[in-house]
Parts: C-alpha cells; sequence; structure tokens
C-alpha cells in the first residue's frame, strides 16, 4: 500500500508508531514532526515512566530497549492506609504470574534516546520514504478530501495524520471529557533502607494515592525509587514542609512492606485531571497516547495506553487497504481497552474526594477480598501487563 503518513510529535509512542510503521508498511512514506530541534540531548530527561510487560516486549521488537537502563518490576503491592478494613492488601508478584517481570520503571530519556536514535538510523538507511522534521512545529491540520493537510511552515498534503504530542494536563486545552481532580502531584526520587528490590508499592490514603516505583541502585548499591505522592491540591500538605518534614509524614504514608524512606530528592509538583476526546478519528487525522488522553497516575498506564494505540493503528493500516476502513477498526478495536482504563482511574481518582460514611470501609474490603480471589487477582495483573484484548 502507498501511503502518506505524517506523525506528529516524536515523544515515545510517535517514535514507536513510526518504527513499527517502517517495518510493518515498507511502501509507507512517512514524515515526522517535532517542535524540539534535532541537536537536543533527550537522553538527559530524568523523568520516570512505568512500563507494563506487554510495552516492554514490544520495545524489544522494535530494537529500542535498554534493559541496563531500567529497573525490573518483580512485585507490586497495593494497600489502604488506616482506618481501614483488615488486611486491605493486594500483593502480585511476576513468580506469581509465572512471567519474568510484571513491568519495568526507566527515566524518560532512557527510553526515548533508543527510539529516536533507532528511527534517525533507519531513516538514514531509507531517505528517500523516511523523513524527520525536528525542530519544525505543526501550527494547523485542515481536512481534505480523502487527506489532511499539515502546516508546519510549509504545507504539505499527506493521506493520515497521527497527532502524538501530548504534554500534562495543566498545559492542555480542555477536551471532550475534562475533569480538574483538584489534586496535585509530587514527584521525586526516594533512597531507601529494607524491603523488596523490584517492589513497586502503592498506597491509597485519604489525601489520594502514593507510590513508590523501583529504580536501579545507586551508584553505592542504595535502593531507589521514583516517588509519586498526589494530595488534595487546594488544602495541599506537602507545599509548607522542609525536606527532612516530607520524609517524616512519608515514613507514615508508607506501609513496612516499603522499607523505610532515608533521603528524598528535591519535589516538582503537576496539577492532576482527565481529558479525554470521545473519538480518536477524526477524517484522516488520529489521536494516540496524551493527546488522545491525559489520565492520573495511579495506575501509572497512561504511556503503555498510548503505546497500545500505536500498535493497534499500524497493524489494521498493514491488513486493511482503504484508510478509511482502516481508521473505523482502530476505532472499534481500541475502544474496550481505551475506555475501561479512563473509566478505573477517573473513579480510583474521584473516590478520594468522596466522603460518605464508609467509603474507606468499602475501598478496603475490596482489596482484601480481591487478594483472595486468585482468578480475579490474575485477571487484573494481566489487565495490568497487556491491557484489554
Amino acid at each position: 500500500m502507498s501511503l502518506r503518513i505524517a506523525v506528529i510529535g516524536a515523544g515515545p509512542a510517535g517514535l514507536a508508531l513510526a518504527l513499527h510503521a517502517v517495518r510493518q508498511l515498507p511502501r509507507a512514506d512517512i514524515t515526522l514532526f517535532d517542535a524540539r530541534p534535532a541537536d537536543r540531548d533527550v537522553a538527559a530527561d530524568p523523568r520516570t515512566l512505568a512500563l507494563s510487560l506487554g510495552s516492554v516486549q514490544w520495545l524489544q521488537q522494535l530494537g529500542a530497549w535498554s534493559a541496563t537502563a531500567a529497573e525490573p518490576i518483580l512485585s507490586v503491592h497495593v494497600s489502604q492506609a488506616p482506618p481501614s478494613f483488615d488486611r486491605a492488601q493486594v500483593r502480585i508478584s511476576a513468580a506469581e504470574q509465572r512471567v519474568p517481570m510484571l513491568g519495568a520503571v526507566v527515566a524518560y530519556g532512557a527510553l526515548l534516546a533508543p527510539l529516536q536514535a533507532a528511527w534517525e538510523a533507519a531513516a538514514s538507511a531509507a531517505p528517500q520514504r523516511l523523513h524527520t522534521r525536528f525542530g519544525t512545529p505543526v501550527s494547523a491540520l485542515k481536512p481534505l478530501a480523502g487527506g489532511v493537510e499539515v502546516d508546519a511552515g510549509i504545507v504539505e498534503g499527506f493521506d493520515l495524520a497521527v497527532v502524538a504530542e501530548g504534554g500534562v494536563f495543566a498545559d492542555q486545552a480542555r477536551k471532550a471529557i475534562a475533569r480538574d481532580y483538584g489534586q496535585t502531584a509530587w514527584v521525586g526520587t526516594a533512597t531507601l533502607q529494607g524491603g523488596e528490590r523490584g517492589q513497586a508499592v502503592e498506597r491509597f490514603t485519604r489525601q489520594g494515592p502514593a507510590a513508590l516505583l523501583p529504580l536501579p541502585p545507586a551508584a553505592d548499591g542504595a535502593r531507589r525509587a521514583a516517588l509519586v505522592w498526589c494530595v488534595a491540591g487546594a488544602d495541599d500538605p506537602v507545599r509548607g514542609l522542609d525536606a527532612a518534614q516530607r520524609l517524616v509524614v512519608l515514613n507514615t504514608v508508607f506501609p513496612s512492606e516499603a522499607g523505610q524512606l532515608t533521603a528524598l530528592s528535591p519535589l516538582k509538583h503537576f496539577a492532576l485531571g482527565l481529558n479525554a476526546e470521545r473519538t480518536l478519528v477524526d477524517g484522516r487525522c488520529i489521536r494516540i497516547g496524551n493527546a488522545a488522553q491525559t489520565l492520573h497516575p495511579v495506575a501509572g498506564q497512561g504511556l503503555n495506553l498510548g503505546l497500545r494505540d500505536a500498535h493497534q493503528l499500524v497493524e489494521a493500516l498493514r491488513f486493511e487497504h482503504d484508510v478509511d476502513k482502516a481508521l473505523r477498526r482502530v476505532e472499534w478495536a481500541r475502544a474496550p481497552d481505551r475506555w475501561a482504563m479512563i473509566a478505573a482511574t477517573d473513579f480510583l481518582a474521584r473516590s478520594f474526594t468522596w466522603r460518605l460514611p464508609g467509603a474507606g470501609l468499602l475501598r478496603g474490603a475490596g482489596l482484601a477480598a480481591l487478594q483472595r480471589l486468585g482468578p480475579a487477582k490474575a485477571l487484573l495483573a494481566r489487565r495490568m501487563m497487556y491491557g484489554s484484548r
């Protein structure tokens, strides 16, 4: 199939889609646009990403995964802070699910750099059909009969435009479905003593969820974890604390299974909300990843959802020669996974704002029941690893 594709946004989702399209759509002409300059050092970006097992496996297939830069997630411990239902906790392990890992944690730059290097190598090998437009922001998209016009200083026509530029909730225009949770996420790096290597810990509190995601050890061998600490935005209990005070509070937030937090990096913060398009497709334009939906980090599934969007789109184009039919197929195929994840994270995020009597006890009872129900726990683990298939 001869097809001109514009990929707008060279983040992880956009680059993964472009690389997959290089292999699966050998006759496609692909142009990758991004506002950032080509010489920017993307490898230094320290932001942390949680990837599911399915995402890791796909990145390995693309030849864009560095195992040495990532820390595998070998177990997940989810619990609710007291007062709560007794034994309100769930533990899922890779050994229990008979997989090498449940997922992995990697710095944004350590993920983006090999993806970009793989794209640049592919583009150098096939310059007649693969084109890179770094330092070229796209200012407008205009629908055409059987295509789309991309305005990036020079106007070009394409058969299909894939928008993969997302960003964070606070910087986005409101979409068809928008909700400000009134919460703030504080993020940074914690040093720990004790606990299990490769363990991810999530704690539900009255303020919101807090999580520790395993990172590669420090140079001296000390355990490290990425911290995501969600609290009420209007009456933020973290903002006025110094580093020592934050460390004391966090050691009361997390359960003993997490180990003891001994040091904390400076924390950054951002507002949390939901932004979601009702439909991925608009004519010959399709949105993926954060361009289609921005989720609360409670389940750590935002990028995984975007990577599954990208994979599904290329597979649909591979097997369906009619572009419009392929886009309709993607819309229907992605709906169960997409809307289930949007609904689940939205419910969890909003439930912390409820002050109904017994709400905490019900959440705790649900966690305790899930721990006892092996098949239900296995289904949840599979959804977290692979999404809805």
